[in-house]
């Protein structure tokens, strides 16, 4: 039995920081995971940010509320799930994904969560160092075909345990640096590679 696990940012939503970044007026929160590998170094500088500018959990979950999914991403969705399960794995926080994940369907979803004081964020917590490899080595040890897909630095370990992987729109410096996994630009080709 297969199960598939998807990356949720830059494969099915747009990038969350990227709209905070212009909702809020703030260009150094446009750089992601595709800018900066070492995540713990990126929301470091995420939280100092948020902090200097004043940057409110309301006021991120008001530019998220804005945000709708990527063209094609819920019906691609939908359509997946009718052949097998389908995971989010995520570096999303939980207190951010509500509105993502309705106009989704609400698939399952790991992802981090945060520490807010008086409506600042002040920290966040990762559910597992390493989460999405050691979501992926958990369902194989269940006996699950695992395919995988993701568009960043941090998807590689993912997408490298799964049985299969591919790169989802990536940038091209990913592309060259990891030649030997494939990559797909539109849903119906993604489809074909999860189905087949």
């Amino acid at each position: 039995m297969r199960i598939a696990c998807l990356d949720l940012e830059g494969v099915l939503i747009p990038e969350v920081w990227q709209n905070v970044a212009r909702g809020c007026g703030v260009d150094e929160l446009m750089l992601t995971t595709r800018d900066i590998p070492d995540y713990h170094q990126l929301m470091r500088k995420r939280l100092q940010l948020l902090d200097h500018h004043g940057i409110t959990l309301d006021t991120i979950r008001e530019v998220i509320g804005g945000m709708t999914a990527l063209p094609g991403a819920g019906d691609f969705i939908r359509k997946l799930r009718a052949e097998m399960p389908v995971a989010i794995l995520s570096d999303t926080y939980v207190e951010f994904a509500g509105p993502l994940m309705a106009q989704l369907d609400h698939p399952m979803l790991l992802c981090n969560s945060l520490s807010v004081t008086e409506g600042r964020i002040v920290d966040y917590h990762l559910r597992q160092e390493n989460g999405k490899r050691h979501a992926v080595e958990a369902f194989r040890s269940l006996n699950y075909e695992v395919f995988a897909t993701g568009d960043s630095y941090n998807d590689l370990t993912m997408l490298l345990a799964a049985d299969r992987g591919a790169f989802f729109r990536p940038p091209d410096s990913i592309v060259r640096e990891n030649p030997e996994i494939p990559v797909f630009r539109e849903y119906d080709e993604l489809f074909r590679f999860f189905t087949e």
